[in-house]
């Protein structure tokens, strides 16, 4: 006898073979086949919905696209980007920057630098012996980068002396692919790469301060700069002698220890400088109000700013020697005769300035090694407890 058949587990399968007299307590008709499967029939639903036949809409418009329009970027060009934003690309070539991603036009590729570039700015810095600064402000790449491609070169010629290979063609390919900046030709001005004078935001200067000021006071960015590190203001004698905020520039290069200092022990920092001295390049300010005072004097202007940038970097490098002598009188450096280490020994100082009150003074030798850290101490706070702005 056929199992009884309840109602809420009658499946649409089954309906075409129930009449219209039937109940949800009646048996079913005699089904041979039906007696072996109906265990398996009424323990699951099945879709009465009908396969999809063929491609859907979006995927046949998509293969129409790659068949038409799409075509010409299967194969990219070189020397020209191969982005989707070059098909709505109005006006002359080059006249729009290069946007990878239709949906967000805020977002353009950055250039890099040509292989030829790359090139010249090492021949410049390390053949040609010229300083950091001067090559920044020629070929208007930052300072960084010109640090890092000076390090990458350097890096390219000890694998190639030692024999190991290195992935040409696929930078061929990305500089094939991606915007770059050329190396101009001779006696052409050449592209700047980037901006080399942007200024990075200085954690003092996130808070938000009200200061009143008389209005009988001369308050310029000198003074913000104080006010924004909690140092006291400047005497009027010498706030008088500084006409102009770039003025600074010189004299802190000059004398880097003319920056004051406030606070005590690991709570000293100096007093925050104007924007015109902490900029990578201060003396490009220099030069602007040249030319705006001397505006039909340009080779003059120029060669005001050849000898400013030549008494920089000589005072830059005679600054840099008397370091490295400073550091060489106090170090010791003994060579074993069979070892292939040089042992360099210095002489240390153990004070309170050096190494604190609890011995783990920032100055102090092997503070890291020498004392235990106190991470596993019990009830020690790990987590940070305020934040310095």
């Amino acid at each position: 006898m056929p199992p009884r058949i309840q109602s809420r587990s009658v499946s649409n399968t089954l309906l075409p073979y129930l009449t219209a007299n039937s109940s949800s307590s009646s048996t079913l008709p005699s089904l041979p086949s039906l007696s072996s499967t109906s265990s398996q029939c009424l323990s699951r639903q099945f879709s009465a919905t009908a396969a999809p036949q063929g491609q859907t809409k979006l995927r046949r418009q998509m293969f129409e696209w790659l068949n038409n329009e799409g075509a010409g970027f299967k194969h990219h060009l070189p020397g020209e980007t191969n982005y989707l934003t070059r098909l709505k690309q109005r006006g002359p070539e080059g006249s729009e920057k290069p946007r990878p991603f239709p949906n967000n036009p805020s977002f353009f590729s950055e250039p890099v630098l040509s292989e030829e570039l790359r090139n010249e700015v090492y021949n410049r810095v390390v053949e040609q012996k010229k300083s950091v600064r001067i090559v920044s402000v020629e070929l208007g790449i930052d300072m960084k980068r010109i640090a890092a491609v000076v390090r990458l070169v350097e890096l390219e010629k000890r694998q190639r002396a030692q024999g190991k290979p290195l992935a040409l063609p696929y930078a061929r390919a990305i500089h094939e692919m991606v915007p770059t900046t050329p190396l101009a030709e001779q006696g052409e001005r050449q592209t700047y790469h980037e901006p080399i004078n942007d200024l990075p935001a200085h954690p003092l200067t996130g808070s938000q301060i009200f200061y009143p000021v008389p209005e009988s006071r001369s308050f310029n960015r000198v003074e913000a700069g104080r006010v924004f590190s909690g140092a006291p203001a400047m005497e009027h004698s010498e706030a008088a002698a500084i006409s102009h905020p770039s003025d600074l520039a010189e004299k802190i290069l000059e004398d880097p220890n003319s920056i004051g200092w406030v606070g005590k022990g690991a709570n000293a920092r100096q007093i925050l400088q104007p924007a015109d001295v902490r900029i990578p390049h201060p003396h490009m300010v220099a030069l602007e109000r040249d030319r705006l005072a001397h505006p039909n004097e340009r080779l003059a202007v120029a060669d005001l700013q050849s000898k400013r940038l030549e008494r920089q970097d000589a005072i830059e490098q005679a600054r840099r020697e008397r370091v490295q002598a400073r550091r060489e009188k106090k170090l010791t450096v003994v060579s074993p005769e069979d070892s292939r280490f040089d042992y360099r020994i210095k002489d240390t100082i153990y004070t309170t300035e050096t190494t604190g009150t609890d011995g783990r003074g920032s100055k102090a030798v092997g503070r890291r090694y020498g004392v235990p850290h106190r991470d596993r101490t019990r009830g020690e706070v790990k987590i940070p407890t305020r934040v310095e702005a």
